[in-house]
């Protein structure tokens, strides 16, 4: 009987102890950086790249030549993580003209016939003076269209652009590229 007792204690010892283990803890611990870098785009949502389609804009009648004629409204979209302006300015002076398949530097200027207005602006900055309305016009030299743009991932903004390039001027296809530039504040 002692024997049991004794086998009966030590059993339950065994017991109270094994029950009375903690388990095994331990810790890792990492730092992960995030390489930002400045990013910025612009784009026609149009066409969802760096180069709008054709702007056409047809004279076909007097009052076309004597009005001038205004396209329909063209979105341009930002996206970038700090702040940033716009400007415009065109790739010539003068249109360049085709004519029967043959294509010319023209004799028509930009500056005075091709006018630019923005015509909303969803950009969390403000318009330029002179460009929240025609007479402005356009040139070679680059000028600001959008000030203190807001960074973000839809920055949008709209224009338009009227010609008016009177009586002067032969029949033929008239073209110049417009160049919008984005830079981050």
């Amino acid at each position: 009987m002692k024997k049991i007792i004794i086998i009966a204690a030590a059993f339950i010892g065994f017991t109270t102890a094994a029950s009375a283990q903690t388990n095994a803890s331990g810790t890792a611990q990492q730092t992960v950086e995030l390489g930002l870098s400045n990013t910025l785009t612009i784009v026609f949502t149009g066409s969802g790249t760096t180069t709008g389609s054709t702007v056409n804009l047809p004279f076909a009648s007097v009052t076309d030549y004597a009005n001038g004629v205004e396209s329909a409204a063209q979105q341009l979209k930002i996206q970038s993580n700090k702040p940033f302006n716009v400007t415009v300015a065109t790739s010539a002076a003068n249109f360049s003209v085709t004519n029967g398949g043959v294509t010319t530097v023209s004799t028509m200027p930009v500056a005075g016939v091709l006018d630019l207005k923005v015509d909303a602006n969803q950009t969390g900055g403000t318009i330029a003076t002179g460009y929240a309305s025609y007479g402005s016009g356009l040139s070679t030299s680059a000028a600001a269209i959008i000030n203190g743009g807001s960074n973000g991932n839809n920055q949008t903004f709209d224009v338009k652009y009227k010609a008016t390039p009177g009586f002067t001027y032969p029949a033929g296809v008239y073209a110049v590229d417009v160049i919008y530039t984005a830079t981050q504040q």
